[in-house]
Order: structure tokens, then sequence, then C-alpha cells
């Protein structure tokens, strides 16, 4: 059995101005970095609203969907944008996502990664921000909890930045435990230690720029896995960005190729220990393209080995 890659051509038409590092050509990079690994690859499908709905407004919705514009580019804010084929690329990212759950409950394969754009950890209830439109993850773990049963979801978001979007949408639910490490201070300014979420299930594990794989071991050896082991989740959802990596230009950690497959390893262990070795991976950051082809490769193969 296979880890299922969802994606879809969609995300090739979700165009970003010039110079934009949330761009097409990271789709390309995943593609080089995975193409290597023979995995059995699914077209995302569109989502449909009531997917959406587990985790925004309708008012929100029609927000979005009215700003699509029919030719060029427009704004929603300084970071995020959209063209004509956005919409329906973020929609597919959502539908991936759900998708990529009910095929890991449903048994057809013990781990899944959607690898779609635009990304999604950014996007709050009402709020577009940081290339974001919609809460992918926060919606497959809503999806999990909601419409197939699950008591405990856990979020582990391991990204660059901190994924406030996530943390906003999953704020009051204590049915999920949501982990995010992140460089701090940078955007988008939130990820505090004290940011614990209305039952304490959040944890934030700030790192300082600079700092590299023997920190964000520590971190996670200490307090994350640890965390995660005594929650006891039922499905492990990962926030995979590639951002992290010393290469990256939007940041300043100092993560290696190793480093990811190390905690994608770990998290593969707590999967293995709790949730029958039931992981959904979906695509956050990662913006120099060798770096994050790399970075994608290494976590793949890892969820690839131990969890088929």
């Amino acid at each position: 059995m296979s880890v299922l890659w969802f994606s879809h051509p969609s995300g090739l038409e979700h165009v970003t101005p010039p110079g934009h590092p949330e761009q097409v050509a990271r789709l390309h990079a995943v593609e080089t970095g995975l193409a290597p690994l023979g995995l059995e690859r699914r077209a995302a499908p569109d989502c449909a609203d009531a997917d959406l709905l587990l985790c925004h407004p309708q008012a929100y919705l029609d927000r979005v969907a009215g700003a699509s514009p029919a030719s060029g580019s427009v704004a929603l804010d300084g970071d995020t944008h959209m063209s004509p084929g956005t919409l329906a690329a973020a929609r597919r990212g959502v539908g991936g996502c759900v998708a990529a759950v009910d095929a890991v409950l449903d048994g057809a394969t013990a781990a899944a990664f959607v690898g779609c754009r635009p990304p999604g950890h950014h996007a709050e209830r009402e709020t577009a921000m940081g290339f974001c439109l919609f809460g992918n993850v926060a919606i497959a773990a809503k999806h999990a909890l909601e419409r197939r049963g699950l008591s405990r979801v856990a979020v582990v978001d391991f990204d660059v930045h901190h994924g406030n979007g996530t943390q906003d949408l999953l704020w009051d639910d204590d049915r999920v435990l949501f982990v995010s490490s992140h460089q701090m201070p940078l955007f988008p300014g939130t990820g505090a230690a004290r940011e614990r979420g209305a039952h304490g299930q959040v944890l934030n594990v700030p790192l300082e720029p600079g700092s590299g794989g023997p920190e964000m071991r520590a971190a996670y050896e200490d307090a994350v896995f640890p965390r995660l082991d005594a929650f006891a989740p039922e499905l492990v959802l990962i926030s995979a960005g590639f951002d992290a990596h010393a290469a990256d230009p939007l940041a300043n950690l100092r993560w290696t190729d190793a480093d990811f497959a190390w905690v994608t390893e770990g998290l593969c262990d707590v999967a293995l220990a709790h949730a029958g070795g039931r992981v959904v991976s979906t695509l956050e950051g990662g913006y120099d393209l060798d770096a994050l082809a790399a970075g994608a490769a290494a976590h793949l193969e890892v969820l690839r080995e131990r969890l088929t």
C-alpha cells in the first residue's frame, strides 16, 4: 500500500504577481522531489461549500468568491492575491484534505499527502492572509471529528511561520491538540508560548532565529512528542511547510533535509502508537525551490517507509 498523493492541475492556475514567493513553480518543485518515490496519485476533488462552512461563515465564502477576478490579479492584502484560477485551486486544496482524511479512515491507505496550493494555515475564520484563503488542515480536522466520529485529532504544524489561522479556527475545540513550531519573531507575529487555546489544547513552540536542527529536536523531544503521546490522537494531521530549511529566503531557521526526515519519523511514531499509523500531511510553505523539492522528498520517503 502506497502513500496517496492528492494533487490537481488547478494549482497551476493560481497565478501570483511576478516575484511573489508563493509561485506556480512551487508545484513543479514538489513534482520533481516526489516523482522518484512512486507514490499513487489521485486528483484532489472540488470541495463542497459544506466543507468550507465547517470553519468559515457563509459571508466570508461570498466575499472571497466575489473578489475572484475575471482577468488579471486582485490583492486581498499585501501578500495574498487572487487570479481567475485561484478560487478553484483553493477549493481543490480543501477537497484534497477532506478526501485524504476519508481515504486514511476508510483504510485505503495509512498515509496521504495533499500537494496543493495555495496553502491554508494562515487563513482565519473571516480573513484571508499570508497567501492563504481557506483553513485546509483545520477543515480536515473538523471533518474527521464532526463527520467521521473521531474524538481526538492532533494537528502538528512545522512550517517556519506560526499557523495563526489553524489556531484561530481550532481555538475553542478541546478535541484537537494543535502544535506549532515556528521561528519567532516572524510573520504573522502570533504563536507565543502563552497562547494555549480555550481549553489548554494549543502548544506553541517558538524557535529563535538562527537556530537549527539541534534546537528543534530538543524542543520536540522535551515538549512536543510527550504532549502528543499524552493526548493519544486517533489521527495525526501535519501542516508540512519546508521554509524552516536553511536555504529558504523568507526566514532564518537552519533546518536540513535530515531534520525534516527526523521530525516526520517522530510524528510517525506517535501515529503508530495511538492512531493506527493514520497520517494526513498537507503542503504549506517552502519558497526555495530546491529546498522544497528535497524537503518534501525527505518527508514523504519517511511516511512511505514507516507507514505503508
